[in-house]
């Protein structure tokens, strides 16, 4: 079978990864893809929301089954085009996406629907939304509606950060032009619940933790993940259900009803707080870098598993017990400006994904994004695998890359 993969981030590199193993996948294709990548699947020059390309080339190649990583490709309705030309592809409708791609679409829906979720209300211009800032407790969560690439959140702290984030997505249009929702602020720890669904049909993948914050300690700005964990010691048998039964299978019910069925990966932000768990946001695709840790786990074939959700048939999954830790290296300066093209070596190794690289002329991997690698490790315990996956991080030489050593501390120690 020939599978294209739409993407070029870690993500990507960890689903090409997973269907390499698979008896059944003879020819792997990304789009983008990137340098990591091209190890695995040959990889095409087309932008992931390039639409008529990308369906132009899965014709012309004549691709069994379609796998689309980023939001974006989904927002645009890749999914949607590749079924009108009678190609298998493995997402959400444009449609459906709007679960992730417009947060006042979620939190509707969960409002409507009765899903555990945090007070909200959604403002279009600056005035209104400061008048309420200036009633509103602190610290309060502030979400441009849109898609903005994991950094479109701000947790105020006070006033004076309202106001600038209010000022960044409405007056100065830093995401595009949008809405805001402004969230009461919730507390306690944030997991991951990805799940494979077809309709009302819910799936569940392992749990995953990530971890936000630039440095060790959860320390410093907001990134898009510094790294993720899986499984989690916190989340006990009876918060697993809680979130199955009363978040992910209810959203997928409301997707059905609402006339947008969901299929794909839909994936739980979830918070487990002192009043139960609750949903932080929804994302219509596989977490990243989450599902570079859970991916690995799978021992069962992900393409049966892509075409079982397609073909609307039960998929089987079979996972191994071990503990999984990943670390991403990034750009000094990411989640601001940072600068490109440092030569990494010792990046070759299978544990290693690919988030952002790309060759030079010789040959070469050079730094070429924000969040750079993804180094994965697996052992008996959490403890053992951060050691290792540390151990690993200390091989890769590249002189502008920085990482967190403290991936997955929190459920094995107490700071």
């Amino acid at each position: 079978m020939k599978v294209l993969v739409i993407g070029g981030g870690g993500r990507e590199h960890a689903i090409v990864h997973a269907l390499s193993k698979s008896s059944k996948v003879t020819e792997i294709y990304a789009a983008p893809g990137n340098a990591g990548i091209s190890k695995l699947a040959m990889c095409v020059n087309i932008k992931d929301t390039d639409v008529s390309n990308l369906v132009a080339f899965a014709k012309d190649e004549k691709i069994d089954l379609v796998v689309v990583g980023p939001e974006a490709a989904l927002a645009v309705g890749v999914v949607d085009e590749m079924q009108k030309a009678g190609i298998p592809a493995f997402g959400p409708t444009k449609a459906a996406a709007q679960i992730e791609s417009s947060k006042n679409f979620a939190k509707d829906l969960m409002s409507k629907y009765n899903i555990p979720t945090a007070r909200y209300e959604v403002f279009k211009d600056y005035e209104s939304a400061i008048s309420f800032v200036k009633i509103s407790p602190f610290p309060t969560v502030i979400k441009y509606d849109g898609l903005a690439a994991g950094k479109g959140v701000v947790i105020a702290e006070n006033y004076e950060e309202a106001e600038a984030a209010l000022k960044d997505m409405l007056l100065d249009d830093k995401y595009g032009k949008g809405k805001v929702v402004i969230e009461e602020y919730l507390e306690g720890p944030e997991f991951s619940f990805m799940c494979f669904v077809d309709g009302e049909n819910v799936y569940p993948l392992q749990l995953a933790q990530d971890h936000k914050r630039a440095y060790d300690g959860d320390k410093g700005p907001n990134t898009g993940g510094m790294g993720a964990y899986s499984p989690l010691p916190f989340i006990t048998e009876k918060d697993y259900n809680e979130a199955l039964n009363q978040i992910m299978i209810p959203t997928a019910k409301a997707m059905v009803n609402e006339g947008n069925p969901f299929k794909g990966v839909l994936y739980g932000g979830l918070m487990k707080t002192k009043k139960g768990i609750k949903v932080i946001e929804f994302n219509a695709r596989f977490g990243d870098p989450e599902t570079e840790v859970v991916l690995p786990r799978l021992t069962s074939d992900i393409y049966d598993a892509f075409m079982a959700i397609v073909n609307g048939t039960e998929p089987k999954l079979v996972w191994d017990n071990k503990c999984t830790i990943g670390i991403v290296m990034a750009s000094k300066g990411y989640p601001g400006d940072y600068k490109k093209g440092f030569i990494i070596e010792n990046a070759t190794s299978d544990n290693i994904y690919h988030m952002g690289t790309k060759f030079d002329d010789n040959g070469n991997y050079l730094t070429n994004g924000g969040r750079v690698l993804f180094v994965v490790a697996s052992a008996d315990t959490l403890e053992e695998a951060n050691k290792k996956a540390n151990a690993l991080v200390d091989e890769i030489k590249c002189e502008n890359l920085y990482h967190r050593t403290d991936i997955g501390a929190k459920a094995y120690k107490k700071f």
